[in-house]
């Protein structure tokens, strides 16, 4: 019952059939799965037109919340890549893109001098903390679900991830 609410609250909001013009599907799992990926697209431009005023992008973003999580503990390039949420990005160009920016710098590595080891900068905690407020404004979007809407979608999200 609570789901099937959900759902109708959803479908009378905004459609997947009225965004791609397209008035059936095969069947509800083709329904997801393209509507996952019109939803990944359009959450992914969205971030994009964001983040372009910024002069960064998405992945640089996603470098920094993982270079400031560390609080200025250096950490690979490698190990970087695997906390990636595109894990198909460049995180060694990105990491340069950084350095240039002066947002990361560059640091030796003690124990294997072929690796390389990144930290943020202080110009790159600023640009964090400038950007915090607009990326949970941006975040609040997702206010039209409950918390436990949300935790559900998630867990679903993980299930179908796990399902590989």
């Amino acid at each position: 019952m609570y789901i099937h609410y959900l759902f109708t609250f959803i479908a009378d909001t905004m459609s997947i059939e009225t965004d791609i013009k397209q008035k059936k599907f095969r069947s509800p799992y083709q329904r997801l799965a393209l509507n996952l990926i019109y939803t990944t697209n359009w959450l992914e431009y969205k971030q994009l037109e964001f983040f372009k005023g910024h002069d960064i992008t998405p992945q640089q973003y996603n470098v920094l919340r993982i270079l400031r999580g560390q609080q200025t503990v250096p950490i690979k390039v490698s190990d970087i890549t695997e906390r990636m949420l595109d894990r198909n990005s460049n995180t060694s160009r990105l990491v340069d893109k950084l350095l240039a920016k002066n947002l990361a710098k560059r640091t030796s590595c003690p124990n294997d001098r072929r690796a390389v080891d990144v930290v943020i900068t202080e110009e790159g905690l600023q640009l964090l903390a400038e950007l915090d407020p607009h990326v949970d404004q941006w975040e609040d979007r997702f206010n039209i679900i409950t918390p436990e809407e949300a935790d559900l979608i998630s867990a679903l999200l993980d299930k179908v991830r796990e399902a590989e």
